[in-house]
């Protein structure tokens, strides 16, 4: 049986989702769409829609990818759990922390995990590494993870606080998942301008994380991690597969952006979600782990926001998380 899937945004990740679904994934395949720009569409082999409501009622869709704008993922999302059907949505899971507590509150009561949130860096192969060395003990005990995160140049609609929302979330969400621990504290320091930021935070157990968020580093695209422990410590080769010689330099060039670089992640991805619906086993960050994301970059965008923060101590709320997102958690994701 091949799952119909619907994907709603056409941007640049809603065409990434869209072209996994029709040139690579087994097991589903792209039934519809739907894009406030008609013109994104006009290529696409599949059913147009122009409201995504309505296709997310269709009965020809069995699944939806969310990857339009953060301000309607909440709606979406929800009249996706009303329908039952199994929603991959990107992050952020919703544009604040109360919309995404109104999706945690749906699902509960649906009784069931249907909302998958698209970080891909789980799925990443160096990031799983990273993870598996810490879990196999490989290293001792953790005591230091330092994160990378810098891109070529923000797009002109990333303003504000979204550095911390939009970007830092995907730090915020790797780190808990790597360690398999909550944040309870956090610094946050910044430069010229918010520009750029180091965030230092402290897990439960005090492995200190530390994370450089530079959204205009002008020279490409450049994640990197390195988790340090009490016997030894694991990083991220360079994300290369080969080295130029010319012109008297030797080296490699670094994407403008974050899809080549993650190519294998979203394809992973989309596969592991794929076979979540088809097994009924969750995969991948739960709506739960999309809140707690969002719960911690929103409050450290509060307290950048006074503007005289710089470096103060910002204790974060851990709420506990109801017993779906626990019990119904694969083994290997449970903390």
């Amino acid at each position: 049986m091949s799952i119909a899937v619907g994907v709603i945004g056409m941007g640049v990740m809603g065409a990434k989702h869209a072209q996994l679904l029709q040139q690579i994934t087994r097991g589903a395949h792209l039934a519809a769409v739907c894009d406030a720009n008609a013109a994104r569409l006009t290529d696409v082999q599949a059913e147009r829609f122009d409201d995504p409501l309505a296709l997310i009622r269709s009965d020809k869709v069995e699944a939806v990818v969310i990857a339009s704008p953060d301000e309607t993922h909440e709606a979406l999302v929800l009249a996706a759990i009303s329908e039952g059907k199994p929603v991959l949505c990107e992050k952020p899971l919703a544009a604040t922390t109360r919309q995404a507590e109104r999706i945690l509150e749906a699902e509960v009561i649906f009784g069931r995990r249907l909302v998958q949130v698209g970080f891909m860096r789980r799925f990443d192969p160096a990031y799983s590494a990273l993870r598996a060395a810490h879990l196999e003990g490989r290293i001792g005990q953790a005591v230091l993870l330092h994160n990378i995160h810098r891109n070529a140049q923000a797009p002109s609609w990333f303003t504000g606080a979204m550095a911390l929302t939009n970007a830092f979330v995907h730090e915020i969400d790797i780190s808990r998942w790597m360690l398999g621990e909550e944040i309870c504290e956090a610094h946050i320091f910044s430069g010229a301008g918010d520009e750029p930021l180091m965030i230092q935070m402290q897990s439960d157990s005090g492995v200190m994380i530390s994370t450089e968020v530079f959204m205009n580093a002008t020279y490409g695209y450049h994640v990197h991690a390195e988790l340090v422990g009490r016997e030894g410590a694991v990083s991220m080769a360079t994300p290369t597969q080969v080295w130029l010689n010319h012109g008297r330099q030797h080296g490699h060039g670094w994407p403008d952006n974050w899809l080549p670089r993650f190519e294998e992640a979203y394809r992973q991805q989309m596969h592991a979600w794929v076979n979540s619906i088809k097994t009924g086993i969750p995969s991948g960050a739960s709506s739960w782990d999309g809140y707690m994301a969002s719960a911690i970059a929103e409050q450290l965008a509060a307290e950048m926001g006074q503007g005289d923060a710089q470096g103060r101590c910002v204790p974060l709320s851990q709420p506990t998380p109801d017993a779906l997102y626990v019990t119904h958690a694969p083994i290997s994701e449970r903390a």
